[in-house]
């Protein structure tokens, strides 16, 4: 018999190796909003601290458990579904009973270093969720549908207790969305949707009763009903509640067709816009950029929630499919409600824009969403070669 000499892989090689099956599309896409997010972070933070080089560096971090991740399976993925969902939640509990209370919010806990658990929920929900159909695959009933509620509700009630309204936003956004895509039926879904409309609609006809001074609405927090009036009407207050909005739009009004010119924009400059490298920093870009930059970053969003989609579609298990679904959504709900705010159609609840505001944790969870992503789509892609 003759004697095979296999050759060893070379150290060049075997790191291809780990970047095959990448999928090019979506990378070029966050690579595209990456630049755009260290150009303006440059401009609107140049003058602030360290800004500029934390978000560099958080972005580097990012990439890096983006890379890690996106070298294990999705079958790997699903194991850590209960274990991370029940830590996130016994987090979640110890925060409501000795948590951190910093502008009189309760959302952070000390382990050694401070952190705030509801991000965790942001991942652990979706990953839960999607096990969940996966082992019920072929046999739903209804029963199943209850039991994936009472799994979303429980860290969305929790982190609105604390109260976070954008967290609990994108967090009920992400595990909604595996619940819908696990199969869920229509006549659920129209009954709160139309309630939802309707209130709208009774807050726009009445909303100068409702928001006069000394009325209390029983279901939101006093600071979350300010908002939505401030929504309504944001010179009620231009100088206090109201002047976040206002410069906003005033800043993404003053950009015009081609915008003032890279670090040229005087909202951004002479400090009119709070929060201009987190919250805000879109109203910072599109007054330096205008209406075409505007559309840059708008197209970019679009193909990354379109091309998320793709991978989802075409991903081989329920549960691969499921967890890119609400992957897609959470890149989508960031984006939506932070342009939303920001240009005054939404109120204000603290969510950053992907890849270009200021911020650690999001940063970090952006980017272990984004190795689960491609974890998928490489198993789909080694699975057809």
């Amino acid at each position: 018999m003759p004697l095979v000499i296999v050759e060893k892989p070379s150290l060049w090689q075997r790191i291809l190796f780990l970047f095959k099956g990448f999928d090019g599309p979506l990378a070029i896409t966050v690579l595209v909003l990456a630049f755009i997010g260290l150009l303006t972070m440059y401009s609107s933070g140049y003058d602030h601290g360290t800004r500029f080089v934390d978000h560099g560096r958080n972005m580097l971090l990012a990439a890096g458990i983006m890379f890690v991740v996106a070298q294990v399976p999705p079958h790997r993925l699903m194991t850590m579904a209960v274990p991370l969902y029940a830590l996130g939640m016994a987090l979640l509990i110890a925060v409501a009973v000795f948590g951190i209370t910093r502008k009189g919010a309760q959302r952070w806990i000390n382990v050694g270093i401070v952190i705030q658990p509801s991000e965790i929920l942001k991942i652990a929900l979706p990953l839960m969720l999607a096990w969940w159909f996966q082992k019920r695959e072929g046999q739903l009933r209804s029963t199943d549908f209850a039991v994936a509620g009472l799994l979303l509700l429980l860290p969305v009630g929790l982190i609105m207790k604390q109260p976070d309204l954008g967290t609990s936003l994108l967090v009920f956004a992400a595990g909604f969305s595996v619940i819908y895509f696990a199969g869920l039926n229509w006549r659920v879904i129209v009954p709160p949707l139309a309630v939802g409309l309707f209130v709208v609609l009774v807050l726009v006809v009445f909303q100068t009763p409702l928001c006069a001074d000394g009325v209390n609405w029983p279901i939101l927090h006093d600071y979350q009903q300010q908002r939505v009036c401030t929504l309504l009407d944001p010179w009620r207050d231009p100088l206090g509640r109201g002047f976040h909005i206002i410069q906003g739009m005033i800043a993404i009004g003053s950009g015009g067709f081609f915008g003032q010119g890279y670090m040229q924009g005087t909202q951004t400059h002479l400090e009119f816009i709070p929060e201009r490298t987190t919250d805000f920093i879109f109203a910072a870009f599109a007054e330096e950029f205008g209406l075409i930059g505007s559309l840059v970053l708008l197209v970019a969003f679009l193909f990354l929630v379109l091309r998320c989609l793709v991978i989802a579609m075409d991903a081989p298990t329920l549960f691969s499919r499921l967890l890119a679904g609400a992957i897609t959504m959470i890149f989508f709900t960031y984006a939506f409600v932070n342009l939303g705010m920001v240009s005054g159609i939404l109120p204000v609840v603290g969510v950053p824009l992907p890849f270009i505001s200021y911020g650690g944790t999001a940063m970090v969870t952006l980017g272990l969403a984004l190795g689960m992503m491609m974890s998928i789509a490489k198993t789909k892609r080694l699975v057809q070669s």
